[in-house]
């Protein structure tokens, strides 16, 4: 085992990493930026170094800064956490060239499953069911059309390099394909500095389900089954949740075992996410494979009782894991809900300021992930992310009840937050029956959802 790890990220996922490392013995070392030098992660490490100026290029993206950082304080491992550099496959080449343990999977998984497109070819040939599509990058509009004709409308024209909704376009006929089609590939070259767009036949009114899958260096991949993340804004996500609603057991079996083959197709030994799209007919299709732990990674921890971080440390050290497929037990049901530096209201603008009162909910099935403090400065520079609220109940409808009571008990001023959006969908019919969709915000702030839909009203 590690004995100091530095861990290269900021905000609730440093806090996170640092707490896993003290339970298992090991000494931390935070990064930070010049604005964060009060922030909680770098008071609770054992060691803090700063790397750098406010902008993340400067700092959390500052390769020979943090690298520097590691061997100044002689650290054997990097936990990279989530964004930044965490799937730079780069990033873990030079960790693996200066000695040091980068903690998660090898470059050329990071590599393989970073650009769509080959992530695509990959999990085709192992068998994972693909979106109907074109087979590689379409360089032209005539090709673009071309392909829509075959696939039919509406289709959707996603960033080879892309994430978190940069780059994505959908069509519904020839002209706005054009448009669309131009629009994503400078979408794609300004956010990632390459313009290689693919076509994809556009799934209306899909689920978002993705699988978490665990996998040591000895060829062991585990599901641990998955979360419903449907609730999003603008491809991000607000609100995940595990069991899904749409998911029996048997799919779930099904979605599992596509995981564990696609992960194995990349020697995959670290946490990770395979991410699907599930039709209204209960058909699933293999969307992307983020290389690293996730953000939503609690929900799943609070059903099946496995710390993920802990073991991801422990792969990344040439530990096997500790448990097989069979060993893997579902209980209840768990939620979280993303409290954002954001107003809802406002179309979630975000919202930073000093948080002059802050109280986190608690009692029985809550937990908290979270970097807050009272007088804690919100800084304009990063992900708007401020606390998680993780609930888990004996199942659905009691998770729901908890997670209301949680979110009334939340208090964070006078900073606007999504916390009153949060308590709007726990009263919602279509939230409640389980029966919503990636649209389920646009419904609920649009024109179409009618005033009787909330409950009690």
């Amino acid at each position: 085992m590690f004995s100091k790890i530095l861990i290269a990220n900021r905000g609730e996922i440093a806090v996170r990493v640092i707490r896993a490392c003290k339970e298992l013995g090991i000494r931390t070392v935070a990064v930070y930026s010049q604005p964060d030098i009060e922030s909680l992660h770098v008071r609770m490490a054992d060691e803090a170094v700063c790397i750098g100026a406010a902008p993340s290029a400067s700092s959390y993206r500052n390769i020979p800064a943090i690298i520097s950082a590691a061997e100044i304080t002689d650290v054997e491992a990097i936990h990279p956490g989530y964004g930044f550099l965490a799937e730079n496959a780069h990033f873990a080449e030079i960790c693996e060239s200066c000695k040091i343990r980068f903690i998660g999977p090898s470059p050329d998984a990071i590599r393989a499953m970073g650009d769509k497109i080959e992530a695509k070819r990959i999990m085709g040939k192992a068998g994972v069911p693909l979106i109907p599509g074109s087979a590689g990058g379409v360089k032209t509009k005539e090709e673009a059309l071309k392909i829509a004709k075959h696939i039919g409308y509406p289709v959707i024209i996603k960033a080879s390099a892309g994430g978190g909704g940069k780059g994505m376009r959908v069509a519904h006929n020839d002209v706005r394909l054009i448009s669309a089609f131009m629009t994503a590939q400078a979408e794609a070259e300004a956010a990632f500095g390459v313009p290689d767009v693919y076509i994809e036949k556009y799934i209306e009114k899909p689920r978002h389900v993705e699988i978490q899958v665990i996998g040591d260096a000895y060829g062991h991949v585990v599901s641990l089954g998955e979360r419903d993340c449907s609730v999003q804004r603008r491809h991000q996500k607000l609100i995940e949740e595990s069991p899904s609603p749409v998911v029996d057991s048997k799919l779930r079996k099904k979605m599992g075992e596509m995981a564990v083959r696609g992960a194995k197709a990349v020697n995959y030994n670290s946490v990770g996410t395979v991410e699907c799209l599930v039709d209204e007919q209960g058909n699933y299709y293999f969307m992307e494979m983020n290389t690293r732990i996730q953000v939503e990674h609690p929900v799943t921890e609070m059903v099946t009782g496995i710390d993920l971080i802990k073991e991801q440390i422990r792969v990344a050290a040439g530990e096997r894991l500790p448990f097989s497929q069979e060993d893997i037990r579902w209980s209840g049901h768990a939620i979280e809900c993303r409290i954002n530096a954001e107003d809802p209201d406002q179309d979630f603008m975000p919202c930073p300021g000093q948080v002059t009162a802050y109280q986190p909910p608690g009692g029985p099935g809550v937990r908290v992930d979270s970097h807050l403090y009272t007088g804690y400065k919100v800084p304009p520079h990063y992900d708007s992310l401020l606390a998680k609220v993780i609930v888990h109940g004996k199942n659905r409808q009691e998770a729901i009840h908890t997670m209301s009571r949680a979110l009334e008990e939340m208090v964070v001023e006078p900073v606007k937050t999504t916390l009153s959006f949060h308590r709007k969908v726990m009263k919602d019919r279509i939230f409640v029956s389980g029966r919503y969709s990636t649209d389920f915000v646009e419904v609920l702030y649009g024109s179409q959802k009618p005033a009787n839909e909330l409950v009690g009203s």
